[in-house]
């Protein structure tokens, strides 16, 4: 990602989305507007810098930008404060580069995390998130509720690559449309993080190209952080669930999120749960387990088909793909 190109793109964005209305200008009525939002001219108003300025701010030249100019450029355009620290990452000078940046190692999960996902296992979906969405590491639970990702090739293990390649993150999600947009709105915020992280530009060339939806919500500049809130699930199986999600940075490496769910208690969603964590516990040793299906019939997924039901759904361990020892991707 051309950071130049990105701090363009998504001053120009925001600047767009305020009107002189909720911005307290007074907008000059023999004077017709080409474009929605702000002019660049009302917008170094308020920020208190010349219009030439901040003209060759939004047009991403180069510039040495202070901290209080983009400081006053927040304000003017009313970023939250995910949109404000956006806005600092892409302004803020990077070092040059003598030698050839070495690509980043696969991430790999603790024993200790993967400990922590045993032991929430039967009681809570769980799952590590890592860069660009990855899924390094889940609980039986996790996979059942939505997809087996420890049985795809490592490259596919991704949520936002599930989300919008997979025609049955559809169905999973009734409100897939504002979860998959604050998929992409995520996507944008890891990209100003990791702007050289070749793998994080090779998935957002795929979804551009495969997902039209992707590539309009790509195009809107929207960043946003996710660290907890509620999902509506529509399991195959077990129906209908409202999830509420908290997403913990694993302690010594920030670049890694423990999502935990969780239901209310006495609640319907509680009980569907329950049901779910009954049809995907591990059977007894001696009992015998259902041969898994060929390769090229099986659904990758925790889940059954969409016709399965929880009788005729093979549930032993053995059906699944072996865990990998470190969850690396």
């Amino acid at each position: 990602m051309d950071r130049n190109t990105e701090l363009s793109e998504f001053l120009r964005t925001r600047r767009a989305r305020l009107s002189p209305e909720d911005a307290g200008v007074s907008a000059s009525s023999d004077s017709p507007r080409r474009v929605p939002g702000l002019r660049r001219e009302e917008l170094a108003q308020l920020a208190g810098v010349s219009t030439d300025y901040y003209t060759r701010l939004e047009q991403g030249r180069h510039l040495n930008v202070s901290e209080a100019v983009l400081d006053a450029v927040a304000r003017a355009l009313r970023l939250d404060e995910t949109e404000r620290a956006y806005l600092f990452e892409l302004a803020r000078p990077r070092p040059r580069r003598t030698v050839r940046r070495r690509p980043p190692r696969p991430q790999r999960v603790r024993q200790g995390v993967h400990a922590l996902l045993r032991t929430l296992e039967g009681v809570s979906p769980a799952f590590v998130l890592g860069r660009r969405g990855d899924v390094l590491a889940s609980n039986r639970l996790a996979r059942a509720l939505i997809i087996d990702f420890e049985a795809l090739p490592y490259h596919e293990r991704n949520m936002a690559r599930f989300m919008f390649l997979d025609e049955a993150a559809r169905e999973l999600w009734p409100e897939w449309e504002t979860v998959a947009a604050e998929m992409v709105a995520s996507l944008r915020l890891e990209a100003g993080r990791h702007p050289d992280d070749p793998r994080l530009t090779e998935l957002v060339g795929e979804l551009t190209i495969k997902s039209p939806e992707f590539r309009k919500w790509w195009a809107d500049h929207n960043v946003r952080e996710k660290t907890h809130g509620v999902k509506l699930y529509h399991h195959p199986v077990v129906g209908d669930m409202t999830l509420a999600y908290e997403n913990v940075t694993v302690p010594g490496d920030p670049d890694q999120a423990l999502c935990i769910y969780t239901v209310e208690p006495g609640s319907p969603s509680e009980a569907a749960l329950r049901l779910l964590a009954s049809w995907t516990a591990t059977p007894p040793a001696s009992a015998s387990a259902p041969p898994a299906a060929p390769p090229s019939q099986a659904r990758p997924s925790g889940g059954p088909s969409r016709d399965a039901s929880p009788s005729s759904h093979p549930s032993s361990p053995s059906s699944r793909s072996p865990r990998s020892p470190h969850g690396d991707n």
